[in-house]
């Protein structure tokens, strides 16, 4: 009788997340805080770990929300307005 294999939970630390997430530890801090990230949790006083199908399933939506426009972007910031390394004019030609 074959039995068909069966799916594991997986649990992922900080520096598994960090090579899948390319966001920094306070950005995701902040995203978690807001309700826009999956949830840390703690197996032991020192060990928080993150639900990788959580991850794996905000990466998804997060690129179908890219997709469809939904990703709010930042403005471009007006570099004349730069104090340091200021953008020399362009003389009049």
């Amino acid at each position: 009788m074959l039995q068909t294999p069966q799916h594991f939970w997986r649990a992922i630390r900080r520096p598994e997340l960090r090579r899948i997430v390319p966001l920094a530890d306070t950005t995701i801090y902040e995203m978690e805080q807001r309700g826009e990230f999956p949830r840390r949790f703690y197996l032991t006083a020192r060990c928080v770990v993150w639900d990788l199908a959580e991850v794996e399933a905000w990466i998804e939506e997060r690129r179908r929300a890219s997709d469809t426009s939904l990703v709010k972007r930042a403005p471009s910031p007006d570099v004349r307005l730069r104090k340091a390394r200021p953008v020399r004019q362009q003389p009049p030609a």
